[in-house]
């Protein structure tokens, strides 16, 4: 049995969890160099709040992966262990069984995923089998758990009939939500045989009861480590996704780690949906230690795209103050020491925060005092109610249909909404823009269109709002330069540039046309900020923007 383990903890070459193929962009398993990564920034840690000890030669220190898939991080933890505990246990059978008995645990996500855990780990999908490198388990699931549990659906107000588990007629809803993740039921109410995607460790309001119901006595972790699902996808996305990255972050916390380490979406910084709160403890936490981001997650994980890119944090009980920051984008990697509740957004590059500072200390008024808010006129993107060719009385209506630009017709009386800003002169700006910096430079926001009066838009369109046509070109202008274009892209992160993304940008004197070296000036940028932005953005002639 000693040959077996060491044969099974040694280096692999090949390294199977590289092969593996991902099971969605939600759900992703974490590349071997990522994981051991994480690890190195979390035996740092723990060196520097323990005088220097080896946390992998300590044989008291426990680990949980509460979100295991592949098993990765329990896997390294434990060939790290088994070399650092060579000289407090030395026989090979005994320390592994140490380890795997008393300092590795998991929580899988789903069964399927249990048994790759397990896999991993014990080397056999049971840690009690035949061919396990652990000798010290009866239960097959070992330290390694998984349990079906049911989503807990509130606010349904569809009713149908059905029958219970004993075949008796009862009455339920079928279109509510997840009161714990937010899960839409129509999706995710399934029968026994098919995975709900109902994750244990999110759906309890007691965390620590649940660990030790589920190992069997108190459990204190000292290390939380691992890679979360993202979000719960209701079909086509928008208002049926739920994000749930950040439900595991706060079940962690609630555990009293000493370190937690996991890797999350980097869009918490920015947006998300419902991520206000969640990026408001992140920030003002003073805990946080370092803080590692990938704006391409596809460096991390070949293959899939998150939007925002991917980022790794690590939580630290001990840590008061700044926090190490490493942007990391291709072989470029730039570290700086940042206090990250400065804003109430987390800006990535150093340099943008330098530029930021500059523009906010003239205390201009932003220029969302004259940008409406989404769906300006009350017609969604998909309005086809218009006419090809006015009638007396019509106004103009802008909208995009098959990706092509066009103007419809229809009567005033239609509009519901800004009905006051119908006479304005405006520049539509679209409300897609780019992916949020997967690619530098970046045009980051769509090309603007000048409308006259009276003209309305559909929901493809946000509009800022002018009362000549003098005014809204020397706006469109200001919009086509790189500085209009940087300062939106600090508060965007995704396609999406709502009204919110524009905070930053301040509001001009509409009687010239703008140029970049005119905002550097104003603005007192220095060489290396000009340039920074330059590298940044790209160029949006009026031409482009014509065609």
């Amino acid at each position: 049995m000693a040959d077996q383990a060491l044969l099974s903890l040694r280096e692999r070459n090949p390294d199977v969890l590289t092969c593996i193929a991902n099971l969605s962009s939600d759900e992703v398993f974490t590349p071997p160099d990522l994981a051991n990564q994480m690890l190195d920034a979390v035996a740092q840690a723990w060196a520097d709040k323990h005088d220097g000890e080896d946390i992998w030669s300590n044989p008291q220190v426990k680990f949980l992966d509460p979100c295991a898939k592949s098993g990765i991080f329990l896997r390294e933890i434990t060939a790290r262990l088994t070399h650092g505990l060579a000289d407090e246990i030395p026989d090979l059978q005994e320390r592994v069984d140490h380890i795997l008995r008393h300092q590795v645990y998991g929580i899988a996500i789903t069964n399927l995923t249990g048994l790759m855990a397990r896999r991993s780990i014990y080397c056999t999908k049971w840690a009690n089998g035949e061919h396990s490198v652990a000798s010290s388990f009866d239960d097959p699931d070992g330290n390694i758990w998984f349990q079906r549990v049911s989503h807990h659906w509130v606010g349904g107000s569809q009713r149908i009939m059905t029958a219970d588990e004993l075949g008796n007629q009862v009455e339920k809803s079928q279109n509510g939500r997840c009161s714990f993740c937010g899960a839409p039921q129509i999706q995710f109410d399934r029968d026994e045989s098919i995975e709900n995607y109902a994750y244990a460790f999110i759906h309890t309001d007691r965390p620590n009861e649940l660990v030790t119901e589920i190992f069997g006595e108190e459990m204190q972790f000292d290390v939380v480590v691992g890679n979360p699902p993202y979000q719960m996808t209701g079909g086509a996305g928008g208002t049926n996704d739920s994000a749930i990255y950040h439900l595991f972050v706060r079940q962690a916390l609630q555990l009293e780690p000493q370190l937690l380490c996991m890797v999350i979406p980097s869009r918490w910084m920015v947006g998300g949906r419902g991520m206000e709160e969640f990026r408001e403890e992140m920030l003002k936490s003073g805990e946080i230690r370092k803080l590692v981001d990938y704006p391409v997650s596809k460096e991390v994980f070949p293959g899939v795209e998150v939007k925002g890119g991917i980022c790794y944090f690590l939580w630290a009980d001990s840590h008061e103050g700044p926090c190490e920051v490493t942007v990391t984008r291709g072989d470029a990697a730039k570290t700086s020491t940042r206090n990250l509740d400065e804003f109430d957004v987390f800006i990535r590059d150093p340099l943008a925060v330098s530029v930021l500072r500059k523009v906010l200390a003239h205390e201009e008024d932003s220029i969302m005092s004259i940008l409406t808010s989404d769906t300006p006129f009350g017609l969604s993107t998909n309005f086809a109610d218009f006419r090809d060719e006015p009638r007396k009385g019509d106004i103009a209506l802008h909208y995009v249909k098959s990706g092509k630009r066009g103007i419809g017709y229809v009567s005033r009386d239609l509009i519901g909404k800004n009905e006051n800003l119908i006479d304005d002169w405006k520049v539509l700006v679209p409300k897609a823009g780019s992916d949020g910096g997967q690619k530098i430079p970046d045009s980051v926001v769509g090309k603007p269109w000048i409308s006259g009066p009276p003209s309305v838009a559909t929901q493809t369109f946000l509009a800022f709002t002018v009362d000549t046509e003098t005014e809204a070109r020397s706006l469109e202008s200001y919009y086509r330069t790189k500085f209009f274009r940087f300062m939106v892209s600090l508060r965007k992160i995704t396609q999406d540039a709502l009204r919110p993304m524009y905070l930053w940008v301040p509001v001009q004197k509409w009687d010239q046309t703008w140029s970049d070296a005119d905002l550097y000036a104003k603005y007192g940028l220095t060489k290396d900020e000009q340039v920074f932005i330059e590298s940044a953005v790209k160029p949006m002639t009026l031409e482009e923007v014509e065609k």
